[in-house]
């Protein structure tokens, strides 16, 4: 016998199939199998009955060995499916080869992998094989996760149906998709949580069996250990790159040349989070109002200078209390407003803090567009500590700013003083002595003249007064005087213009104007500039403070387009009510600039002070 299957194996190449057993088996019984015996030896013969039951037991092991060479295949199959999904760590292209091993593995024509959303309803991608992309996208939208495929994410079991059309839970096919019979659904598991779900169609033997369904629950069981790697090799990548940015923007906020800080910031962040649009909102100064100081991104020219309040928005929310928050669709969410909606519908947002020694200094938002994937709690971990770095080096930044502020204060409050005890008062006491000559002599016209002169030093002294404040006020002590409060929205919104506004200021505006409109003044001028910034495109700016009578003035003219033909005057609206609330007026008029095409604009925001 043993020579026999020697010498099987050696014609074969192989263990010997089930006619070479046959063939030993029948020379083990004395019988020549390729002999004719006649009838009545087979009649008489006496081992016929023993035979027969030797037959019957070596055809039952016949068929065993086939069925453990059936299952050597399937574990062969599956070896070498574990192998290929486990060669490589990038998240998406583990994802396809998982449904690409399976197909193969069970011989099925279809196969997806639906990832379930972070919220654990629906799915948030869906990746498959066997429709090309040209039948895909005239089937429309991908699955997300009803009927059939949504019981399979209330209920992580495995399904095998002979039939979809015939199953309770399912809801049928879109135009153009093609035709699935049977099905076997299949969880992923990573750890203790449903990472997904295989979907499997269009057996080539009819149905799935038993067996399909072992080896593709043991294949989910490896897919979910290589998917929990490989998620873990994407995150340390992303940590080692937010790590390499916090060290580029500390160094950078310690240098004095470079590209401005929260500029670098807000680019750093769009890159490394894979944002559509990121912003960095700081608060004005009366810590009020929050207004985007930077922004990055699809439509950041229009958020720029962007002014929002901090009640009912997420921005504000994150400002006030300190802590991150992250919506999964900001477009359809009811409990926060995100300023981010203004430019593109938004999907994932992220908002953080950028907390101080002793105060949250701003907030950065980090938005991707509507349908995008979504962020999960790992990048919200690594972003919060990116934020609270750049917070770190902002205090760093303002120190050594601080210091140099002190040392340019000093040197301007001497200017300021000179100015004021000489300048000032020899200009004063020349307009003096000219209004005197004037009144002796008896020509009127060069009474006039000397009296325009004197006009010119009083309006020469308005400005030096002007200009001393600015030396003064914007490095010295914060004040609630509305000269100091507008100066200081002023010298905010400067950076976003490009250039430094003129101020003028006429009257006793300090003495006569109340707080409670002082608040309304510093509205109106910073919505007046962020206006000119935003959409003038203009070369340079006025803004004159006057109280004439009883009457309180506020003009902002520039050299800009004009106003454009738009229906959308939101901030133009909100400032006329202002306005109309204290009784006074608002108007809007063109500022021709002498020797140009420009239009230009001219606010003037008025009120009664009686």
């Amino acid at each position: 016998m043993a020579t026999a299957r020697r010498e099987s194996e050696h014609r074969t190449g192989g263990p010997p199939g089930p006619a070479v057993i046959r063939h030993i088996l029948a020379h083990m019984a004395g019988a020549d199998p390729g002999a004719n015996s006649s009838p009545e030896a087979r009649t008489f013969d006496v081992m016929a009955g023993p035979r027969l039951e030797l037959d019957q037991l070596l055809l039952q092991l016949v068929e065993r060995a086939q069925d453990v060479m059936s299952a050597q295949n399937r574990l062969r199959g599956l070896y070498a499916a574990n192998n290929a999904i486990i060669g490589d760590l990038d998240l998406p292209v583990v994802l396809r080869r998982i449904v690409e091993e399976a197909c193969r593995l069970v011989n099925a024509r279809y196969g997806a992998l639906g990832v379930l959303a972070p919220s654990g309803t629906g799915l948030e991608q869906f990746i498959h094989v066997g429709i090309d992309d040209d039948l895909a996208d005239e089937i429309g939208e991908l699955p997300a996760g009803k009927g059939l495929l949504g019981a399979l994410i209330d209920d992580p079991r495995p399904v095998r149906l002979h039939d979809l059309g015939d199953d309770y839970r399912s809801v049928g096919f879109p135009a153009h998709h093609p035709p699935m019979t049977s099905f076997l659904g299949v969880p992923i598991r990573v750890r203790d949580e449903v990472f997904g779900n295989l979907y499997l169609t269009e057996a080539a033997d009819g149905d799935f069996t038993a067996d399909d369904e072992e080896v593709v629950t043991a294949l989910a069981a490896t897919a979910g250990v290589v998917i929990e790697n490989a998620r873990l090799f994407a995150q340390s990548r992303r940590r080692q790159d937010w790590l390499r940015a916090s060290m580029l923007v500390t160094r950078q906020l310690l240098s004095s040349v470079g590209e401005e800080p929260l500029a670098l910031i807000a680019r750093q962040v769009r890159q490394i989070a894979d944002a559509d649009v990121v912003s960095v909102v700081l608060p004005t100064p009366d810590r009020k109002h929050l207004m985007v100081e930077v922004a990055s991104g699809d439509g950041s020219a229009d958020l720029l200078g962007h002014t929002l309040p901090i009640e009912h928005t997420m921005t504000g929310q994150t400002f006030e209390t300190g802590e991150p928050l992250l919506v999964e669709d900001a477009s359809t969410n009811d409990k926060y407003t995100v300023h981010l909606n203004d430019v593109m519908p938004m999907g994932p947002v992220m908002a953080l803090p950028l907390v101080g020694s002793s105060e949250v200094r701003g907030a950065l938002l980090i938005g991707r567009r509507q349908g995008r994937h979504l962020f999960d709690d790992a990048d919200l971990d690594m972003a919060r500590n990116f934020a609270n770095q750049a917070a770190v080096a902002l205090e760093l930044a303002d120190a050594r700013a601080d210091q140099q502020r002190m040392i340019l204060l000093e040197d301007r409050d001497r200017i300021a003083r000179d100015l004021h005890d000489h300048v000032i008062q020899r200009l004063f006491a020349t307009g003096l002595g000219l209004q005197g000559l004037a009144a002796g002599l008896r020509d009127s016209g060069q009474a006039e003249r000397l009296e325009r002169a004197v006009a010119d030093i009083d309006d020469t002294i308005r400005q030096i007064r002007t200009s001393i404040f600015q030396l003064r006020g914007a490095l010295g002590p914060r004040l609630s005087s509305a000269r100091s409060r507008v100066t200081e929205v002023v010298a905010a919104v400067t950076p976003l213009l490009g250039f430094e506004p003129r101020l003028d200021f006429a009257g006793p505006v300090d003495a006569l104007v109340p707080d409670d409109v002082v608040e309304d003044l510093v509205a109106v001028t910073r919505e007046a500039l962020t206006n000119v910034a935003r959409h003038a495109g203009a070369q340079a700016a006025e803004v004159s403070l006057s109280v004439e009578g009883d009457e309180l003035a506020l003009c902002v003219a520039d050299d800009g387009t004009g106003i454009a033909d738009t229906e959308r005057r939101s901030g133009l609206a909100n400032l006329a009510r202002r306005a109309e609330r204290r009784g006074g007026g608002f108007a809007v008029d063109d500022n021709p600039t002498t020797g140009t095409d420009r239009r230009g604009t001219r606010l003037t925001w008025t009120i009664p002070l009686s």
